[in-house]
């Protein structure tokens, strides 16, 4: 392994995570420049915004398993590629079609981030550390989202702006690229592929050489390494079947308690209450400031705090969030209190989220499957989350325009709360376990032996 210190690697393992968030949350300002130049009917908007939504499904289904036999970090590289020319190509567009081809390669590049980074830093990270360095994605997506708002407002007065905003994202994809170079590859992938010396350099180096600790890490990949490569089946099967669930309920929670309307219909709220255009751009700074300071402290409490607490506590903040911010929006037209406190709502709530469903589902999503299938397992619940982040975004205008703003926030606010029922039910413990032991308990549960494994087809 080459000699290179922790924190780059979970620098650089994360780095994916940032643009992930810049790239997803710029669209937002750029779009604004991008219709009046380009002459855009309302589905030509529509389409420009989400075709990284139908990349990211792309990316996550293609290039995430892949990573089961190619390994993590080779894929990581492509990524950046693809990031790096997804960038450039939506920057330099001349015209509509060149731009959705461009935002759907970035979005292809986006899903396989979600689908890649989680599953790497979990692979990587001591067990006792293993929440706090996974997490480490989602701070870097929450600061990519502040970059894209800093960006919007800094090019917002220059007629090319939007360019700047969609080119900027190509320079981060770079080191991205060249720091991936270095990274090691994770050692649950060397140990499948016959690599056990550089696995325990690796996990020397992670563990900061506790000879014993790496010892046994060592011992238990190599017993569990012995299994073939996992497909549909295994993926499908009674083993698995736990933490399936665990990975489809939290992707799809996530989106449906309504964490990307609040945080795209956030200047809306702001200029409601009566802030102008510029001055709701600045205030969406603030909360993308707001975003990452809270997102920083869940990442320091992520291996203190046991991940179901996390996820029930959170969930019960923002339904009530969403219902005090539904009944504040009701009355926000005659009352100037009210609207204020529906403002106050909406920033409890983002804090809420990203403290944590916002880094926890990532977290869980790299912990819970299998080595055998585990790039399988995390793109095909990455899959999932970018699907239901697309149905929502696609029917929020429609079910914004039938209920009102107040009548669906609560709607959202009664899932935050079936989404605690599913957490208790559901949802297993992963703190403080190895991701062996964890892998060693689903098989015990589903009363299988090592032999049924490694000869399943």
């Amino acid at each position: 392994m080459r000699k290179v210190s922790t924190g780059f690697v979970y620098f650089f393992g994360a780095l994916g995570g940032l643009l992930f968030g810049y790239d997803t949350g710029v669209i937002s300002g750029a779009i604004l420049f991008i219709q009046k130049q380009m002459h855009l009917g309302s589905w030509q908007q529509g389409w420009v915004v989400s075709a990284v939504l139908l990349g990211a499904i792309l990316g996550a289904a293609i290039i995430g398993p892949s990573s089961d036999r190619y390994g993590r970090r080779k894929l990581l590289l492509l990524s950046a590629v693809i990031f790096f020319v997804g960038a450039l190509g939506s920057g330099l567009s001349p015209e509509f079609w060149t731009l959705i081809i461009s935002r759907v390669i970035l979005g292809m590049a986006v899903g396989a981030a979600s689908a890649l980074i989680p599953t790497y830093l979990a692979e990587l990270s001591p067990a006792d550390k293993r929440g706090t360095m996974s997490s480490l994605f989602q701070l870097m997506v929450m600061t990519g989202i502040l970059f894209a708002y800093i960006t919007n407002y800094a090019w917002a007065g220059i007629y090319t702006g939007w360019r700047w905003m969609l080119g900027f994202a190509a320079i981060p994809a770079a080191l991205l690229f060249l720091g991936g170079l270095i990274l090691p590859e994770s050692p649950r992938f060397l140990v499948k592929t016959g690599h056990s010396d550089q696995a325990r350099e690796v996990l020397d180096t992670m563990n900061k050489h506790d000879t014993a600790a790496v010892d046994k890490e060592l011992s238990q990949i190599e017993e569990q390494a012995k299994m073939k490569n996992g497909g549909w089946s295994e993926l499908f099967g009674k083993m698995v079947r736990p933490s399936l669930i665990i990975g489809l309920g939290l992707a799809i929670f996530q989106q449906v308690m309504g964490c990307n309307t609040v945080l795209y219909y956030a200047p809306t709220i702001f200029t409601d209450v009566g802030f102008g255009v510029n001055a709701a751009l600045l205030a969406h700074i603030g909360i993308g400031i707001f975003n990452v300071i809270v997102t920083a402290i869940a990442v320091m409490i992520m291996d203190k705090i046991d991940r179901k607490k996390m996820l029930i506590g959170g969930a019960i903040g923002m339904g009530v969030s969403l219902f005090v911010m539904s009944i504040g929006m009701k009355f926000s037209g005659g009352s100037q209190a009210a609207a204020i406190i529906s403002v106050i709502a909406l920033t409890i709530y983002i804090a809420f989220f990203s403290a944590t469903w916002g880094p926890v589902m990532w977290v869980m999503i790299g912990e819970v499957f299998p080595l055998n299938i585990r790039g399988l397992g995390n793109s095909f619940a990455s899959v999932i989350n970018w699907s239901a982040n697309m149905v929502v975004s696609l029917t929020f205008p429609a079910l914004l325009n039938f209920f009102g703003t107040g009548s669906l926030f609560i709607g959202y606010g009664v899932l935050c709360f079936l989404a605690i029922w599913f957490v208790k039910v559901k949802v297993f413990e992963t703190r403080n376990r190895s991701l062996e032991e964890i892998e060693a308990t689903l098989r015990a549960k589903a009363g299988a032996t090592e032999d049924d494994l490694s000869t399943a087809k």
